[in-house]
């Protein structure tokens, strides 16, 4: 990733999480000056500067004048729903994004998702099916239905250009939401994720609402060699 201008201020954070979680920075240890990082990943200090300062905010990080940046050995924090940008998480490993979207269709949800998020039988939502890919490899298979009275734009945007994720994180903000993960074979998943239907896969479904409209239900699933880590 070193002299890559194209890293932001969210890469070079997750980067940083990263190894703040894999205890490459240990708790209580000083990390790397601005300039060092910087010249790392080849960009402004005051794009490290905005990473280095959100950590610190959630309480990851504690920054000093003249002392430093030091990893907090035990962090404070409080449960809260964070939607995962899969981008964001692919290229903070330091492999490259890709993304294909494979299916796109509006019409009604099907009945067990219509029970969950108490949709009417005539509702109208956005079926989409996507890829994304990790160096080129496959890495999540996503199947996500988009409720259209919530988020009406959606109809008319280039999904194809920005995945579905993306989108809904930056276009349509929501006040509170679920995820649920478990292990199940891969089924129909199978041939995006390139292993056999048989194979275990880790799933996550995640629902989001905005006050008591539904916007978007989304069941993810993983590649077989994707690890889960999780902030406390």
């Amino acid at each position: 990733m070193a002299g890559d201008r194209t890293m932001t201020w969210q890469s070079i954070r997750d980067t940083i999480m990263l190894r703040i979680r894999d205890r490459t920075y240990p708790p209580g240890e000083l990390i790397p000056n601005e300039a060092d990082i910087a010249a790392e990943f080849g960009c402004a200090r005051a794009t490290v500067n905005r990473a280095l300062r959100d950590l610190a905010e959630e309480g990851f990080l504690d920054r000093r004048r003249k002392a430093g940046t030091r990893v907090i050995e035990a962090p404070q924090r409080k449960a809260t729903l964070d939607i995962p940008q899969i981008r964001r998480e692919v290229e903070a490993r330091g492999q490259a994004y890709g993304y294909r979207l494979l299916a796109r269709e509006t019409g009604s949800a099907p009945a067990e998702l219509r029970a969950r998020l108490k949709l009417p039988e005539a509702e109208a939502t956005l079926y989409l099916e996507s890829l994304h890919l990790a160096d080129g490899a496959p890495h999540m298979f996503e199947r996500r239905w988009v409720v259209l009275r919530t988020v009406p734009a959606i109809a008319a945007a280039d999904l194809a250009a920005v995945n579905p994720n993306e989108w809904l994180v930056r276009e349509a903000p929501y006040t509170h939401g679920g995820m649920e993960f478990h292990a199940e074979p891969a089924g129909a998943a199978a041939a995006a994720l390139g292993c056999a239907a048989t194979d275990p896969v880790l799933v996550m479904e995640r629902q989001t609402w905005l006050h008591e409209a539904p916007i978007t239900y989304a069941r993810e699933h993983f590649a077989q060699s994707y690890r889960l880590c999780l902030g406390l």
